[in-house]
């Protein structure tokens, strides 16, 4: 499903979680890309689809939250790459480039650096990464030439420490492929 927007609920509860994921898929056309605990007992729901549909179901998750609602977020016309990185299991091929590493405290603002990083600069995005087993934070790597990659992981480093949740950002310039093989 080709998706033009996401959004996303964490939640400090995972009964709460379902309930609020069944109420989000309830409320308007939109698809279910994620809905699982996370490290520290917490839940997240991210859906996908039309713009309409996808804030129309978040604020609907929000409402039924029921006093568990940590963050929320809704991201119209989100970079392709942020969706496909979600569910990468292999590493696409290093062409001497370099690698990129955004880290955040939290789920949501790990996303839209990542979507901001995309949109910055010709970078691929690698992976994205949320919260499992990093107790409750995310991160998400990048690969492209070296000067796209510092352009790009400028623009995500931005969004990240504005929310004051940036953990670390790092570039490294042609890794090691022993390092490259362990990123995904």
């Amino acid at each position: 499903m080709n998706q033009k927007s996401i959004g996303l609920i964490e939640l400090s509860s995972v009964a709460a979680g379902f309930q609020v994921a069944d109420v989000m898929l309830k409320a308007g056309n939109v698809h279910l890309i994620l809905s699982r605990s996370i490290c520290s007992g917490k839940y997240m729901v991210l859906i996908g689809g039309e713009t309409a549909a996808v804030q129309s179901a978040v604020a609907a998750g929000a409402d039924a939250a029921a006093g568990c609602l940590i963050d929320q977020f809704f991201l119209p016309n989100v970079h392709g790459d942020v969706i496909t990185a979600l569910g990468r299991t292999q590493p696409p091929p290093l062409d001497g480039g370099a690698l990129g590493i955004l880290e955040s405290f939290n789920v949501a603002t790990l996303l839209l650096a990542a979507d901001a990083s995309a949109k910055a600069a010709p970078v691929q995005l690698m992976e994205v990464r949320l919260a499992m087993a990093l107790g409750g934070k995310a991160f998400c790597t990048m690969t492209g030439d070296v000067g796209s990659v510092n352009s790009a992981m400028a623009a995500g480093r931005r969004v990240i420490a504005d929310a004051g949740v940036l953990v670390n950002a790092v570039v490294i310039t042609r890794p090691h492929p022993d390092v490259y093989r362990e990123v995904i």
